[in-house]
């Protein structure tokens, strides 16, 4: 019995979500640079040709992996934190148990981390000279929330994006180690917080 158009549509998207959830972890092991297609085929238990079916190249590929990892689920998170009526330290809080609960938890979410901030320390610094991660809307989330900390008085003092990016620096460190070593130590909550916070928690 032939398949039907939508379940031929379902299968396509099936293949190419696994494509792309297969490949983010292997990018962020490997870089741009050290990731054969054909290699990655191999890894995923697919033929390369599956692979060319959805992407035309290996830069189109990543492309899609910088878009999706861009929109993920940090940002959303950071988004709706952004604007609940808390105060800046029960934000960081928040999203400090959030991040270091899913690196924990979700090996995807340390492979997005780390090619997130792969792709953003590959862009040129921008036109006022600030770095690529600067301009990211995963930091200009975190440095509004370091901004009003700033106003409350529960933040280290300083710029919100150098702070941000101290944030975010070890949140990739924890990325990479729970990528790459068997057994580590994640930091707890309070210590990500105490990167931000005054007198740490």
């Amino acid at each position: 019995m032939p398949k039907s158009a939508e379940k031929c549509a379902a299968m396509r998207d099936e293949m190419r979500e696994r494509i792309l959830r297969e490949s983010l972890r292997y990018f962020a092991r490997n870089g741009f640079a050290g990731t054969r297609i054909a290699d990655l085929a191999r890894g995923i238990g697919i033929a390369q040709g599956t692979i060319y079916r959805y992407f035309d190249s290996k830069e189109d590929l990543f492309a899609a992996l910088r878009a999706l990892v861009a929109n993920g689920e940090d940002v959303r998170e950071l988004k709706l934190l952004a604007r609940l009526p808390l105060s800046a330290k029960a934000k960081i809080r928040r999203l400090s148990a959030s991040v270091l609960g899913r690196l924990a938890d979700d090996e995807l979410f340390a492979a997005s981390v780390v090619l997130n901030a792969q792709a953003m320390l590959e862009e040129e610094p921008g036109a006022d000279g600030r770095p690529a991660p600067y301009r990211s809307e995963l930091y200009a989330l975190t440095a509004r929330i370091v901004a009003q900390g700033q106003r409350e008085g529960s933040v280290a003092a300083g710029d919100p994006f150098k702070l941000a990016d101290y944030y975010w620096g070890v949140a990739y460190l924890y990325a990479l180690k729970r990528l790459f070593t068997a057994g580590y130590d994640m930091i707890s909550a309070a210590d990500l917080d105490r990167t931000l916070l005054k007198g740490g928690r």
